[in-house]
């Protein structure tokens, strides 16, 4: 971080607090009944991400470079929730606003990087449709193993990066006013607002960020399935066509979740309530890890396949161990 100091902060005498002081919920009325929903939500999302990469980890038959992608999904929304929803209710329900400087950087980090591979997960998975659909015969050819995996590190390497800078630029202000976040966790924005000093770098990079892990992953989806729909329409038969946009369902519920309340956040921003748009922001953070496994087990036949089986097999060792007692 001291990178950040030295070419960015010179002859700047800092003030660096011991701690922030988290406001986020405070005010909103019953919001201890939401803390209870927000932890059955993180329940959920926990057991639902586990079940599916245990799945896709015991059964050879889904060992395929699409379920890489969406193995990579289920653990970042398995870590993601748990980088979140644990430490939100820790600070709110258990009334530990206050967290310390380097705490509130690296709380941060985490789940900024996590948000940020949610949406660019979608684009690995956009281009494994995209490629089955447009160039099924060379599938196998483009889309291995190898490529899949190279392509999660680079997008994991591109969010850390990201999200490195934004955090290592929070390090060269200094905080001489305010150390109260109005957010519900330690948020980029809330806090570089906060700053005496020159904040022009923060505010670039809080204006790029967005572009980058949110926007173009968008753009290139849209694209993609501008091409997947044309590809659709020069298929023969409409039995054809239903195969194969059924196999972009899934997908396509999760760009929807993930990407519908974001957009209604931003361009409702300055019309919405502040308890309102911190509760809408927290749901859009917490939603779409619920409800990524549920969507994939029941919309997609191979893991539905794969969870009778796996159950099948725990039915019969349990009854095998039964007849042995």
């Amino acid at each position: 971080m001291e990178f950040f100091n030295s070419a960015l902060g010179k002859n700047i005498t800092f003030v660096r607090p011991a701690h922030f002081l988290i406001r986020g919920f405070i005010g909103v009325p019953n919001i201890k009944y939401y803390y209870v929903f927000l932890f059955i939500i993180y329940l959920v999302s926990v057991l639902g991400n586990t079940i599916v990469m245990t799945v896709i980890v015991l059964d050879h038959n889904l060992r395929t470079p699409k379920y890489i992608a969406v193995f990579n999904l289920a653990f970042v929304d398995l870590f993601g929730s748990s980088a979140l929803v644990p430490k939100v209710l820790d600070i709110f329900l258990f009334n530990h606003h206050h967290i310390p400087y380097n705490d509130c950087l690296t709380f941060m980090f985490f789940c900024f990087t996590c948000f940020s591979m949610q949406a660019l997960n979608l684009v690995a998975l956009a281009y494994d449709r995209l490629v089955a659909i447009i160039f099924p015969l060379h599938y196998q050819v483009k889309v291995t193993h190898r490529f899949m995996f190279s392509l999660i590190a680079s997008l994991w390497l591109f969010a850390m990066t990201i999200t490195l800078i934004a955090v290592g630029l929070l390090t060269r202000l200094s905080f001489c006013n305010s150390v109260v976040i109005n957010s519900y966790y330690c948020d980029h924005g809330p806090i570089y607002r906060l700053g005496c000093n020159d904040i022009t770098p923060n505010r670039v990079i809080s204006n790029l960020s967005p572009i980058l892990i949110l926007w173009f992953p968008l753009l290139f989806i849209l694209v993609s399935y501008c091409y997947i729909a044309y590809a659709l329409s020069k298929m023969s038969t409409v039995q054809e066509r239903v195969k194969a946009f059924k196999t972009c369902t899934g997908h396509l519920s999760l760009v929807a979740i993930y990407f519908l309340p974001v957009i209604f956040v931003y361009f409702f921003w300055g019309t919405i309530h502040p308890n309102a748009r911190i509760i809408n922001l927290s749901l859009s953070a917490v939603i779409p890890p619920m409800l990524n496994p549920i969507i994939y087990v029941f919309q997609t036949q191979e893991i539905k396949e794969s969870l009778k089986k796996l159950f099948k097999m725990a039915k019969g060792q349990s009854i095998i161990a039964t007849k042995h007692i």
